[in-house]
């Protein structure tokens, strides 16, 4: 009876403790949201989405629209490879051998270098080496590779997640390797995919070090991807640090704010909509 009662108590506790926890966390989140709201809502006017950055203005809209180029041309780049890597580690590869655990954990390493790290390694290879002076794709090539482990493990932990019986069934039934992962295997595991890209895409957005030293800090939209352009992260990041325009910062910081927002409802949509077409399939 004792034991009984203290296992119950010792329950309760911890169900008040991770209470708790989550409500600090939601209070957090909360709190920075609304603070950004407060100070930056106010602050919002038709001026700072002038087609053309001047002195004036502060417009953001060039921001804006290299930042959805950026976000763009480093999924374009870095899906497909991660995507492929996983498909190999996952699918093809021996499991347990030593080179995938290497390559693994190279990755999972990968994945927490600070981000100026990125962005020096960006500099001294594609604007200085490979002579692409501070421009957009330098700046997405560095994305690229930053965000390359991500999307390569969160797939691949979605292809390990798909029941081999699936694979099983389908070579019963006289299917090849190939057509089995990417008719059977791949199609299931595509909300897991969708995560990881939503995940780095988020990053993307939110990228400031690196993108300083490759894709530079003129508020303009470039002709081409060779051009120099800053992004929403680094517009905001520019006018705070200047220390005449916090107001338009504020600004920025709640236009960044929305954006990241639609991408995570997009997300959780096309979660959805892969969930059911791989179940109804």
């Amino acid at each position: 009876m004792a034991k009984s009662m203290s296992q119950s108590f010792q329950s309760a506790v911890l169900r008040w403790i991770v209470r708790v926890c989550a409500f600090l966390s939601a209070a957090v989140i909360a709190g920075i949201v609304c603070y950004v709201l407060y100070m930056g809502v106010p602050n919002l006017s038709p001026e700072m989405f002038a087609g053309k950055y001047t002195s004036d203005n502060a417009s953001l809209f060039p921001a804006l629209i290299n930042t959805l180029t950026v976000t763009f041309l480093t999924l374009l780049i870095a899906a497909p490879a991660g995507i492929g890597a996983a498909i190999y580690l996952a699918e093809y590869a021996k499991r347990g051998n030593r080179f995938v655990r290497v390559i693994r954990i190279t990755a999972e390493t990968l994945s927490g270098i600070p981000s100026i790290v990125y962005g020096l390694f960006g500099l001294l290879f594609f604007v200085t080496a490979l002579h692409w002076q501070f421009s957009l794709l330098a700046g997405c090539c560095t994305l690229a590779i930053m965000i390359l482990p991500v999307i390569m493990r969160t797939t691949e932990e979605a292809l390990l997640a798909v029941p081999d019986t699936y694979r099983e069934a389908s070579f019963g039934l006289g299917a090849g390797k190939l057509r089995t992962v990417f008719r059977i295997v791949l199609p299931s595991a595509v909300p897991g995919i969708v995560n990881g890209i939503v995940l780095s895409t988020g990053r993307i957005v939110g990228e400031t070090a690196a993108l300083l030293y490759t894709a530079g800090t003129v508020a303009r939209i470039p002709e081409t991807v060779m051009g120099s352009g800053r992004t929403l992260a680094v517009h905001l990041y520019s006018l705070w640090s200047e220390g005449l325009r916090t107001e338009q910062a504020y600004a920025t910081a709640v236009i960044l704010l929305v954006v990241v927002i639609i991408l995570n409802v997009i997300s959780t949509r096309l979660e959805k909509l892969t969930k059911g077409r791989s179940i109804n399939g």
